[in-house]
């Protein structure tokens, strides 16, 4: 059985490392560059239980074992560890609160409001580019191909209308008995020939230092008040290479049509900069060896598309985890991977992220078109 699975971010390549160390033989496709979007330059952090009490609890949870597995049978090049995470704030209305000095101690002395949201048992991290390269490496060593271009496509059986392979670019086509669409935002793309609600990208920055000394193996979700008055919300994680990375500033730009334009937006980076450089004082003679974007996908309602694509039996699509994607990838690839082999998912109920929950794009959408340049 032959799957094809559009999309080399952290989505489509846990979708086909799940698939080819199952014996299916695969062949992912990707336009650019495996991870070169926001599957290279998110935070790569993870959480337990942070979707409880939400329609994303039991993926959630059922990803978050399964990168603790997967750690340990990819024998973890990617720096996946266990850390303590907390809350913290500076200037935010929080001088009456008390500090609590022996929370975070590498944050400045002035940084108030520390309060713990997770521990070794509940949050954990990862660098998110070699993890997502890591998986696709995995996928060829069992017997997967990766191919580099872009779908423009889907070709349908001429009697029964499934789906049986994909055009490319150049014209040519791959046939297939299934196939994945794991695009993300540029789902938005392939509206005139999938019948899918809409999906956006929503834009964020993100910095990378370089300090002169590692960091604890600590994250912080931060919120900064500007001089001007504005509110910034830095999310700080230390890596296990010795990097920090930090994200917290969303941007406007329309999303490109090539994924290698995506670009910083004036003073977003330079905002990350300063505020991480009051809350970390040992940052501020660190170099910034990385400034940068990405777009993340996301729904109307906020949770993804995971399923069957209406009205093309063999075709499947796995967008829209917003924040989340990192996390969840190995829930969605296992899930994915399950329907295809057995007809059936086996860990998580995915029925709440059908994709016939949501009304279909309409390809004449003005107000979507505005948002891709």
């Amino acid at each position: 059985m032959r799957t094809v699975v559009c999309g080399g971010g952290v989505i489509g390549a846990a979708t086909a490392y799940q698939l080819a160390r199952r014996g299916v033989d695969v062949i992912l496709v990707e336009r650019a560059r495996v991870g070169g979007a926001a599957s290279g330059k998110s935070g790569g952090f993870l959480a337990q239980d942070w979707c409880d009490g939400t329609p994303l609890q039991q993926l959630a949870r059922r990803s978050f074992d399964l990168h603790a597995e997967w750690a340990e049978d990819l024998g973890n090049p990617y720096g996946y560890r266990r850390v303590d995470t907390f809350a913290a704030a500076l200037g935010i209305g929080v001088a009456s609160v008390s500090a609590t000095p022996k929370i975070a101690t590498w944050l400045a002395p002035d940084v108030l409001h520390r309060q713990r949201l997770g521990n070794l048992e509940t949050t954990a991290q990862l660098d998110p580019r070699v993890f997502t390269e890591t998986l696709a490496d995995a996928a060829v060593a069992h017997g997967a191909t990766v191919r580099h271009a872009a779908v423009t496509g889907l070709r349908r059986d001429d009697a029964s209308g499934a789906a049986a392979g994909i055009v490319l670019d150049d014209g040519s086509e791959i046939a297939c008995d299934a196939v994945i669409f794991a695009i993300g935002p540029w789902t938005a793309l392939a509206a005139a020939w999938l019948n899918l609600p809409p999906v956006y990208g929503l834009k964020g920055h993100s910095i990378v230092f370089r300090p002169k000394g590692a960091l604890p193996a600590e994250a912080i979700f931060a919120e900064v008040e500007e001089a001007d008055g504005r509110a910034l919300t830095p999310e700080i994680v230390p890596r296990t290479d010795g990097t920090v990375y930090v994200c917290g500033s969303r941007g406007t730009d329309p999303l490109p049509v090539d994924p290698s334009q995506v670009v910083p937006e004036h003073g977003h980076c330079e905002r990350l900069i300063e505020a991480t450089k009051r809350l970390v004082p040992s940052l501020a003679d660190a170099d910034v060896i990385a400034e940068q974007a990405c777009y993340r996908p996301i729904t109307s309602d906020g949770l993804p598309l995971i399923g069957h694509i209406p009205g093309a039996d063999g075709a499947y699509v796995a967008t829209g985890h917003s924040v989340w994607g990192m996390l969840n990838a190995p829930g969605t690839g296992e899930a994915l991977a399950d329907m295809i082999t057995d007809g059936a998912t086996r860990h998580v109920d995915i029925a709440p992220f059908a994709p016939e929950r949501l009304s279909p794009l309409d390809p004449n959408d003005v107000e979507l078109r505005g948002r891709i340049s």
